[in-house]
């Protein structure tokens, strides 16, 4: 991905987030997360499937679009259109259908319902942009921010629903097998273990 479309990409997400009131759990500071996190399990990928080097554009524009038509925030069909109406004479059209399919079949709710989707020969491409914004789902401060301003600023709510949702969700990743990547499953014990840790100093910082 050249830097004149990663210019564009980052004005088009910065434009989107006001646009749709997109607060920075979910915005340009998450999209850049995951879009990291993508280019490392990409690079682990690729040193024994090469073929994926045919898709690291479709991998960092899903990793990086991927919030931005979600249904917390606006209508997802909207928002699709939106972005692929950006898409548009950017990339090819079989490129824009790889991208839409990979960002509306990724979320958690969707996968856990549905299953994984086939998606032929974007397969590889699709799990590591999923597995990407997995291992960034292991923040416990910005689920908690997030549900902060759901609740409108109340720290204690939104404590304990943060931890419940770990509890329920973020930690069971590894349990309910939603990572397929070698990285993923490298790195997300280290990525558990720091959000333990890190709920536990908030119980401290709390409750003193």
């Amino acid at each position: 991905m050249n830097m004149d479309l990663l210019n564009d990409l980052s004005k088009f997400i910065l434009e989107t987030s006001a646009k749709y009131k997109i607060d920075e759990t979910h915005n340009i500071s998450h999209s850049f997360d995951v879009l990291h996190v993508a280019h490392a399990i990409y690079e682990s990928e690729f040193r024994f499937d090469p073929f994926i080097a045919e898709h690291q554009r479709i991998i960092y524009l899903a990793a990086a679009l991927h919030d931005m038509c979600d249904k917390k925030y606006m209508n997802e069909a909207e928002g699709l259109a939106e972005i692929n109406a950006f898409l548009n004479c950017k990339i090819t059209d079989a490129e824009i259908a790889a991208v839409a399919a990979i960002i509306t079949t990724m979320s958690y709710s969707k996968v856990k319902r549905d299953g994984f989707p086939d998606l032929g020969v974007y397969q590889r491409a699709y799990h590591i942009v999923r597995e990407a914004d997995l291992l960034t789902a292991y923040d416990f401060d910005r689920c908690m921010i997030y549900h902060m301003k759901v609740n409108k600023g109340n720290f204690k709510d939104s404590f304990f629903k943060a931890k419940e949702l770990f509890e329920n969700r973020v930690f069971k990743h590894a349990d309910d097998n939603l990572f397929t990547t070698g990285y993923a499953l490298t790195h997300y014990s280290a990525l558990h273990n720091q959000a333990l840790e890190h709920i536990k100093r908030w119980e401290k910082i709390s409750f003193a």
